[in-house]
């Protein structure tokens, strides 16, 4: 893994803000970053384009079992029933951001309401003076919906967004790089280690804004 030190090309910073999750205004606001005279023209009769949602991971057909077959999702869920896995991280100038996914792996209904709890460490395990935000400013101004009762059955998942300022990262050393990063559902929940390509370039005392947990947008269209 290399530390983040070098921001995204203005072509790709566009490109991959795009990607990142429905109903947050990312692209938008990445798009202003990396464009700062840009200005939207108004239109009377088109409606905004809708964001883009994370793409539902297709699961191929199970290969029959053998006594060397790796255990199974349900066999690697942990005993808080949720797994955490992280999305991309995305750039445009000095802004970053990043989606982590929570799914439900257990065989109940799990519920998540509010915003996540996060920790972040360096290449060291060193815990990092950082402030997690409930919200997002004043890191940017993209839209939070705030806390909701999110109900997961088993195997749906809900969503956060991470966004941070980038803050100089020796890249021989990954100084400064938040290597690991522990979030729990909520405050005093069990947290999971999860560590994001290429590591958060946020420094060791810089802000990290997060978004309530929402419904994953894969879910709603399956149904």
């Amino acid at each position: 893994m290399t530390a983040a030190s070098r921001p995204l090309g203005h072509a790709a910073a566009l490109s991959l803000g795009a990607l990142l999750l429905a109903g947050c205004g990312l692209s938008e606001e990445l798009d202003r970053e990396a464009n700062p005279e840009r200005r939207p023209t108004p239109t009377a009769t088109s409606p905004a384009p809708a964001p883009s949602a994370p793409s539902a991971t297709a699961r191929p057909t199970d290969p029959p079992r053998g006594p060397d077959t790796p255990p199974d999702a349900a066999e690697r869920c942990p005993k808080s029933g949720v797994t955490m896995s992280p999305g991309m991280v995305t750039a445009a100038m000095g802004l970053r951001a990043m989606s982590v996914t929570l799914t439900n792996c257990g065989k109940g209904t799990r519920e998540v309401n509010g915003y996540p709890d996060i920790r972040v460490r360096g290449v060291d395990r060193e815990l990092f003076d950082v402030t997690v935000l409930k919200g997002t400013e004043p890191v940017t101004t993209m839209d939070d919906p705030g806390p909701s009762r999110v109900t997961l059955k088993p195997g749906e998942s809900a969503y956060t967004s991470l966004v941070w300022r980038y803050s100089a990262v020796d890249a021989s050393t990954q100084r400064g790089s938040g290597v690991y990063v522990e979030i729990g559902p909520a405050e005093g929940a069990p947290r999971q280690t999860i560590e994001p390509d290429g590591g958060l370039d946020i420094g060791e005392t810089g802000m990290l804004g997060t978004t309530a947990w929402q419904k994953s947008p894969s879910d709603d269209v399956a149904r």
